[in-house]
């Protein structure tokens, strides 16, 4: 059931639970991640970063993917098809091609500039039935060409876009995209418990939930945050799992080249990690 992501972590930031987003690559990601949300009973957010849209061949397809396969699998926990990283002509074009929610990252605008166009787009998705996600303080590592170092954002700025009435918020809590490095200083709770007591009830966003101890996932969700993304733990095991398959010989065996049996392990091993993250995350069972 295809839906805006307000209305979910809404509740998951009630609840003190975190809804995972889940970034999807292909038809297996997609399917792997729904599969394993309905098993679980468990809203899920499904992200699409501009360079995955492209490489499906355009937003329009993904949107198009999605909706149908949300219908013909029998979907009926809350899915949220959600820009991730949105420049500004990226959260219109995925207005335009039917998304559910858009995240428009403005955090390398000056922070009157992120400001004006985080309006602009607040009134554009709310005008649709939609969700809009904003960003203070960029998120270390690369996220399709845009480098961030990892930087704590400014609990001002932070409820200053807050306030504009977007439905989520990215800031920058020393977290970073892709694997985190052996000397990671770690979250700044302190940076997290001060824009929690500035945005209030605002659902805040972790991005790069990937590699992040499970003592630190837990008391994020604890000081506000009711959104995590996962994508390289995704890829990660899909890879590895891929990697055995060949490895062993099997695509040697019978029809082990067929692509169905092909990336079957890895299809397999995406739902693992998808049930896991909803298990620490505590979102089992929630979608009503």
């Amino acid at each position: 059931m295809l839906v805006s992501a307000s209305e979910m972590l809404k509740k998951a930031k009630a609840g003190h639970y975190a809804v995972g987003q889940f970034n999807i690559n292909n038809l297996e990601w997609t399917k792997a991640i729904l599969l394993t949300a309905q098993e679980l009973n468990s809203p899920v957010i499904l992200g699409v970063s501009e360079g995955a849209g492209k490489y499906m061949a355009g937003v329009e397809t993904v949107a198009a993917m999605v909706k149908a396969m949300d219908k013909s699998l029998g979907i009926t926990v809350p899915v949220a098809l959600h820009l991730d990283h949105g420049t500004y002509d990226g959260c219109y074009k995925c207005v335009k091609a039917g998304f559910t929610s858009i995240m428009f990252d403005g955090s390398h605008y000056a922070i009157e500039e992120n400001v004006e166009k985080t309006k602009e787009l607040v009134a554009v998705a709310h005008a649709m039935g939609m969700s809009i996600e904003a960003e203070v303080g960029s998120i270390g590592g690369e996220e399709d060409g845009v480098v961030g170092a990892g930087e704590c954002a400014d609990p001002a700025e932070c409820k200053a876009i807050a306030d504009l009435g977007v439905d989520m918020l990215a800031a920058g809590i020393g977290n970073i995209h892709g694997k985190y490095p052996e000397n990671w200083a770690g979250l700044s709770f302190d940076t997290l418990d001060a824009i929690q007591q500035k945005t209030g009830d605002m659902p805040l966003v972790l991005h790069g939930g990937t590699g992040i101890p499970e003592d630190m996932i837990k008391k994020a969700i604890s000081l506000g945050v009711a959104k995590i993304n996962v994508n390289t733990e995704c890829q990660l095991s899909f890879a590895d799992a891929t990697r055995k398959y060949v490895e062993a010989g099997k695509d040697l065996e019978g029809k082990g080249f067929d692509p169905r049996k092909l990336l079957a392990p890895g299809f397999e091993a995406i739902k693992a990690t998808v049930k896991e993250k909803m298990e620490l995350f505590g979102s089992v069972g929630k979608a009503e």
